[in-house]
């Protein structure tokens, strides 16, 4: 009882936190979940979102993890029907023309029976997909707006960083810039790609992986790939970018030989073959190598690094700031967690 105690607790203050409570002692209408400016998010959305998301459940969740989960993604689908009628107010929606485009560049490389064991697997139709891409899109013309557009780096910004930062751009030892794509069979709720795609077995990653191998060596974009495909939660989005590596990092005794030897002996630009370790299985590029040794301002890459760090950093922050604005300028009621709130106040 102490786990559950705990785990509700936590997960029920940060819903509760940010949400307006107005009107708790009102009985909740009939399957509806969440209000946003009262405009009604159903129960039955909420569990067709959750079905998407986590598509497999891990078998050992129980009914305060499941919950927890739920809670979460009903958080999502708040934030983006605040987003969504922002950008409507705006005239920023997304049109059809751009949400099949999407499709058809989604589909693309898909056979029918892929495309449509994919929706089956995410339990979605092409409507759903269509449906949820509208979404994203027209949030992202939202965030474009009122955000990206305003973000300015003038040299200036740049070499005031750099002047603060001047030793971290004084190379101790040779880097290499690296990115992978990684398929693993093991079942993580993390994995955000542009596909959603997950391998859920062993023979599936087996696979996954060849068929990405296929498609690099066809020529496609290696970050394109990795965007689409890689189930690696911290450098999928990223296009696979893992970022500038030490040689010291590939001591021999801390990676897999095969990495190793596949980051010290690639050329810039190309990729490894398919290797097999402990967590999947990967495909390495080497994107460039730095000598050491200071580098210099007037180098364009140490320019173009400066510039989208600050530009990556304002966003970050403009983006945060815009979605607590947001929120408190609407009206909001999480009738699922006061639901979980109460019962939970009744067993204490």
């Amino acid at each position: 009882m102490k786990v559950r105690t705990s785990l509700l607790t936590g997960a029920v203050c940060a819903a509760l936190v940010f949400l307006n409570l107005a009107g708790c002692k009102k009985s909740p209408p009939a399957n509806v979940a969440a209000t946003v400016n009262n405009k009604i998010i159903t129960y039955a959305e909420l569990e067709k979102s959750y079905k998407t998301q986590f598509p497999s459940p891990d078998q050992h969740s129980n009914d305060d993890q499941i919950a927890i989960q739920k809670l979460e993604v009903l958080r999502v689908l708040i934030d983006n029907e605040i987003m969504l009628q922002r950008a409507e107010k705006l005239s920023l929606m997304a049109v059809d023309s751009d949400v099949d485009a999407k499709f058809n560049e989604f589909k693309a490389p898909l056979t029918q029976e892929e495309l449509q064991k994919w929706l089956t697997d995410h339990n979605m139709t092409v409507e759903d997909w269509k449906a949820q891409k509208r979404r994203d899109l027209s949030i992202q013309k939202l965030f474009n707006k009122e955000i990206t557009s305003h973000i300015s780096i003038t040299d200036k910004d740049v070499a005031d960083f750099y002047n603060a930062n001047k030793a971290s751009f004084n190379l101790a030892e040779p880097l290499i810039h690296m990115a992978q794509i990684l398929v693993t069979p093991i079942q993580d709720p993390n994995v955000r790609n542009l596909k959603s795609d997950k391998a859920l077995s062993e023979d599936a990653a087996k696979k996954k992986i060849l068929a990405i191998e296929r498609r690099l060596r066809q020529g496609q974009d290696f970050a394109m790939v990795a965007q689409n495909y890689s189930e690696d939660p911290t450098t999928a989005l990223n296009g696979g970018d893992m970022g500038f590596i030490p040689e010291s990092a590939l001591d021999r005794d801390k990676v897999d030989p095969e990495l190793r030897r596949a980051a010290l002996e690639l050329d810039p630009g190309q990729f490894s073959k398919i290797i097999h370790t402990q967590e999947g299985y990967r495909i390495l590029k080497v994107i460039s190598r730095e000598p050491a040794g200071q580098r210099e301002l007037t180098d364009p890459r140490v320019q173009q690094d400066i510039r989208e760090a600050l530009i990556n950093r304002k966003d970050q922050l403009l983006r945060a700031a815009y979605y607590e604005v947001a929120r408190s300028e609407s009206k909001l009621v999480n009738y699922f967690a006061e639901k979980i709130a109460h019962s939970y106040g009744k067993t204490k």
